[in-house]
C-alpha cells in the first residue's frame, strides 16, 4: 500500500523552497489564463467549426440559385431576365396564423400555407404563361428548394454572428450542437436539385409508386387539386386507389380528396403508403406496418384526414419503407424501388386481412410523384 503521508506535494508540483519560479508561472499561468479567458477561448475555437458550416451553406443556396435560374432561363424562354424576380421571392416569408386560441388554427395554417402556394404557381407563370404544368411543379419545387438554403443560410449566420458580437459562449453552445443536423439536411437538399431537374422519382415517391402500378389501365380521375383517384378491384373488395397527378413535382391535396370520396362512397379501411425517416441504426429500404395516418407536411393534411376518420368510424392502417432523409429527397435507390412489390404484396395482405368481401378500401399512396406517373 502505498503511504500518502510521506509524499511532498510541494516538491512534486515544483513549489519546493529552491524552485525555479518560472516554473511555478507555467503552472499557475494557465489557470488564470481559463478562469478569466476561458469562455472567449473556447467561443474562438467553436467559432472556427461553426464557420466552415456557414461558408458550405453560403456555398449551397449560392448553387441551388444559380441552378433554378439557368433551368429557368434554359426551360422556360422567359422575355426578361428572371433573375430580379427569383432574387425577390427569396427572402419571401409566411407568418403563421396567431395561435394562442388553438379553436380553428389548422384552417387558418391551410389556409396561409395555400396561399403562399398559388402565389408561388401565378409568380413563376408570370415569367413564362405558355409553361406546362409538369415543368411548372418542377420549379415551383426548385423555387422551394432554393428558399429553404436561402433561408437556413440566414438563420445559421444570424445565430453565429449574434454570439460572437456579444462573446457569449453558452449562446452558441445550442447551434454547436444542432449544426450538424442542419448541414446534413442542407447537403440533402442540395443533392436533390439533378433529381427534380430531370424529372427523376425521390425516396419519397415510393408511396405514389406504389398505387401509381396499381392504377396503371384503370380510368384516372382528378377528384382534388393535382390528386387523382381511380377505382379497381381485389378479392372480391372494391378499391378506391388515391395519389398525387404524376409525373409532376407534387404531393396532390389528399385531405381534400378523402373528404370527397368519404362523401360518396364511405371505405370501410383506410390504408396510407408512405416514406419514413429511419433511425440511425437501422437498415434502409425495410418495411414497416402500423397504425394512423402516414402523412408528413405541416400537419394540415395529416389533421383533415384523422377528423374525417375519426367522425364516420373508419380505421387508418399505415405501411412505411424507411430511409434517410438524403434517400428520401434524393433519386431513388434501386433497394427502395426494388420494395414497390413487396410492398403490394402487403397491402393485399392487410386488406385480406382487415376487410370482408363486398367492403371497399381507400388506399393512399402519400408522398412526391415526380417522375412517377398513374
Amino acid at each position: 500500500m502505498v503511504d500518502f503521508t510521506n509524499i511532498d506535494f510541494d516538491q512534486l508540483l515544483g513549489f519546493s523552497d529552491d524552485s525555479n519560479p518560472l516554473l511555478m508561472i507555467v503552472w499557475i499561468l494557465p489557470i488564470i489564463l481559463f478562469v478569466f479567458y476561458g469562455q472567449r477561448i473556447q467561443l474562438q475555437v467553436t467559432s472556427g467549426e461553426i464557420k466552415k458550416g456557414i461558408k458550405k451553406l453560403d456555398a449551397y443556396r449560392i448553387e441551388a440559385r444559380a441552378e433554378l435560374i439557368e433551368y429557368i432561363k434554359k426551360n422556360m424562354n422567359p422575355k426578361e431576365d428572371p433573375t430580379k424576380k427569383i432574387d425577390r421571392f427569396l427572402d419571401y416569408f409566411t407568418i403563421m396564423p396567431v395561435d394562442m386560441d388553438p379553436n380553428g388554427i389548422v384552417d387558418k395554417i391551410r389556409h396561409t400555407v395555400r396561399a403562399r402556394e398559388d402565389y408561388s404557381r401565378n409568380h413563376v407563370k408570370s415569367i413564362s404563361p405558355e409553361i406546362d404544368e409538369i415543368e411548372l411543379s418542377k420549379i415551383i419545387t426548385l423555387l422551394e428548394i432554393a428558399t429553404s438554403l436561402h433561408m437556413i443560410y440566414k438563420i445559421v449566420n444570424h445565430m453565429y454572428l449574434t454570439a460572437k458580437k456579444q462573446n457569449n459562449y453558452p449562446l452558441i453552445l445550442p447551434l454547436q450542437m444542432i449544426l450538424p443536423f442542419i448541414m446534413e439536411e442542407a447537403e440533402a437538399i442540395t443533392k436533390a436539385i439533378p433529381a427534380f431537374k430531370l424529372g427523376q422519382p425521390i425516396g419519397d415517391g415510393i408511396g405514389p409508386m406504389v398505387v401509381g402500378r396499381m392504377m396503371l389501365d384503370t380510368k384516372k380521375d382528378v377528384v382534388a387539386f393535382q390528386t387523382v383517384l381511380s377505382e379497381t378491384e381485389y378479392d372480391e373488395r372494391k378499391l378506391f386507389l388515391l395519389k398525387a397527378e404524376g409525373p409532376g413535382s407534387t404531393v396532390g391535396r389528399p385531405g381534400d380528396a378523402v373528404e370527397g370520396i368519404v362523401a360518396k362512397n364511405k371505405p370501410d379501411i383506410i390504408i396510407m403508403v408512405d416514406a419514413a425517416l429511419k433511425m440511425e441504426g437501422e437498415d434502409s429500404a425495410i418495411t414497416a406496418q402500423g397504425f394512423g395516418a402516414a402523412i408528413g407536411g405541416i400537419g394540415t393534411e395529416r389533421f383533415q384526414i384523422e377528423d374525417i376518420a375519426t367522425k364516420n368510424n373508419i380505421p387508418i392502417f399505415a405501411i412505411v419503407i424507411k430511409q434517410s432523409i438524403k434517400e428520401a429527397i434524393t433519386l431513388m435507390t434501386k433497394d427502395i424501388a426494388n420494395q414497390a412489390d413487396n410492398v403490394r404484396s402487403q397491402v393485399y395482405e392487410m386488406i385480406h386481412d382487415n376487410t370482408t368481401p363486398g367492403q371497399s378500401v381507400l388506399l393512399i399512396g402519400v408522398g412526391n410523384t415526380i417522375g412517377v406517373p398513374q
